[in-house]
């Protein structure tokens, strides 16, 4: 049972390092620069550009969840990052179905409301795990629907990146 469980444990760090070398691929595809953290403190890339047409320098932390078939989570704790992307990349496992979703944490708490995630027991008290969020790795037709409106390419990724930064409200105060 034990040697199963670090068994488990590579795959889950393959199929995150694998999902953030893929969207860091993808990042470089659609002409933006990458940084890596040093320490793993929320943040897993930036991408940023260097000079935009405005000769700004604009820059936004990404969190990324990979799968090797779908994922969707939400976490309170990340909202404190101002101008988070949260990324999730699915099918890690599969390359010609590799896609990602880029939500702000706004637009991922909306999507999250939507689904009543944020009304579970998970998401009010943290649940079992004492830790509070939203998990689910079977993320049905509705969940692919709601998601679908933020499916990156390579355009996407720049209008993403250079959105207006987003506001200081918490999604959670919103009427």
């Amino acid at each position: 049972m034990k040697d199963g469980g670090v068994a488990r444990n590579a795959d889950k760090n393959l199929v995150e390092l694998a999902g953030r070398n893929w969207l860091a691929s993808q990042l470089f595809r659609a002409g933006l620069e990458v940084a890596r953290p040093e320490r793993d403190r929320g943040i897993d890339l930036i991408a940023y550009l260097d000079i935009d047409e405005s000769c700004r320098f604009i820059a936004r932390p990404i969190q990324m969840k990979a799968a090797s078939s779908g994922v969707f989570c939400l976490f309170p704790k990340y909202e404190k990052f101002a101008d988070l992307l949260l990324a999730y990349v699915w099918n890690v496992d599969k390359p010609s179905e590799t896609t990602c979703f880029a939500l702000t944490y706004a637009e991922a708490f909306r999507v999250a409301e939507k689904m009543e995630y944020t009304k579970t027991d998970s998401w009010l008290t943290g649940g079992r795990q004492k830790r509070r969020g939203y998990t689910t790795t079977r993320p049905g037709v509705r969940l692919r629907d709601l998601l679908a409106p933020y499916e990156m390419n390579n355009e996407k990724w720049r209008i993403k990146l250079e959105q207006s930064y987003r506001t200081r409200e918490s999604p959670a105060k919103r009427s």
